[in-house]
């Protein structure tokens, strides 16, 4: 969907003139096919992403676009229109990187991922051994279906893994397209699905559930140093909706 609130949320996003980008799944609706990819990812954010051959101007020498796959980027092809799209870290589903005082862990959520979603999967297995050697101040975990949500579709259990234990300080997801911000067993969790498709309503409110919203679209600024790092959810009329900070 190139237009309309996903249009606004990109320009809310570029307004901001981040270091990089990542998302949280479903990049590329309806059915993630490549003849939709360019329009609906490359016209905003062709300027963040490596080796970029598309239609809307120049890419990144460097990569600065750090996608999650979502349920509909798998729809087509097992996701090869993605998988061709970006050139990534890793095996493109599953991956990491450091950027500042940050370590990112972008995992794939989908039960159609090769190596498993659930806490005894090899994705899990390479999760745990990379966040327990971390050395980061700050180690994000991020994905598209959420472990806990109050949303239309809810928590998902395969998801469940022991993040805090193996060294998360917070975990991202989308799925649900309404705002959420959860503390699960001393562990923040958020979900952010109001990038620009329909808005969706709560369903009963889970434990540990601290803040919701849909009222409107928007995107999550993120700004980290050694010793905080501060989590923002803005709306498109630019009102900081919910602030989250943590200090070392």
């Amino acid at each position: 969907m190139g237009s309309g609130a996903v249009a606004d949320v990109a320009a809310l996003i570029l307004s901001w003139q981040p270091d990089f980008i990542i998302t949280t799944g479903d990049n590329n609706y309806p059915i993630g096919a490549a003849a939709t990819i360019d329009a609906n990812i490359g016209q905003f954010f062709h300027a963040f992403i490596a080796r970029y051959t598309g239609n809307y101007g120049e890419g990144a020498a460097e990569n600065f676009f750090f996608p999650v796959l979502g349920n509909h980027d798998w729809s087509t092809d097992r996701a090869q229109p993605y998988l061709d799209y970006f050139t990534l870290p890793g095996n493109e589903r599953y991956y990491d990187f450091v950027w500042g005082p940050v370590h990112f862990f972008a995992l794939d959520s989908d039960w159609r991922e090769p190596d498993g979603i659930g806490r005894s999967s090899a994705q899990a297995a390479w999760l745990k051994e990379q966040m327990t050697a971390s050395t980061a101040p700050w180690q994000l975990v991020y994905m598209h279906e959420p472990p806990y949500s109050s949303g239309l579709h809810g928590s998902t259990l395969a998801l469940q893994w022991p993040y805090r234990a193996w060294g998360a300080d917070a975990v991202l997801a989308g799925h649900d397209h309404t705002y959420e911000r959860l503390i699960i067993n001393g562990l923040v969790y958020f979900v952010n699905g109001l990038g620009g498709g329909p808005r969706y309503g709560f369903k009963e409110t889970i434990l540990g559930s601290q803040m919701r919203y849909n009222g409107d679209y928007g995107a999550m600024l993120v700004t980290a140093s050694e010793t905080e790092i501060v989590f923002e959810f803005v709306n498109l009329q630019g009102e900081v909706i919910d602030r989250y900070a943590m200090e070392k």
